[in-house]
């Protein structure tokens, strides 16, 4: 017997069937009922076990706050900033057609701006 053995492509097949990914098993959280991993705080409420361990709300109240505070500072409104993504949404498509490089592309992205 040699010291290295053919391995033929069924054990092959044997040893990868292990392999496969699996679905995250997920629970329902009891305050919100959103769905998140088994024996980790629910991320939409900050929940676990039926007690509040993370204050989700008022972080995400303080990150706003913050936000608005840093482009106050900057110089912009931050009510603006849905009407500057909007804008911002256009120029990529636009640029996204002007590289391809098709007529038909720029008519369509033409179209859409001009609707707005």
């Amino acid at each position: 017997m040699s010291a290295r053995m053919r391995v033929t492509r069924a054990h092959t097949g044997n040893r990868r069937s292990h392999h496969a990914l699996k679905e995250p098993r997920l629970s329902t959280c009891a305050k919100c009922n959103a769905q998140h991993l088994r024996h980790r705080m629910c991320p939409e409420c900050g929940s676990y076990r039926g007690r509040e361990v993370v204050d989700v709300v008022g972080q995400k109240a303080a990150r706003t706050v913050r936000r608005n505070a840093r482009l106050k500072a900057m110089g912009e409104d931050p009510q603006a900033d849905d009407e500057t993504q909007s804008q911002k949404v256009e120029v990529k498509a636009e640029k996204k057609a002007a590289s391809k490089g098709s007529s038909v592309a720029m008519e369509k992205a033409k179209k859409t701006t001009k609707k707005i």
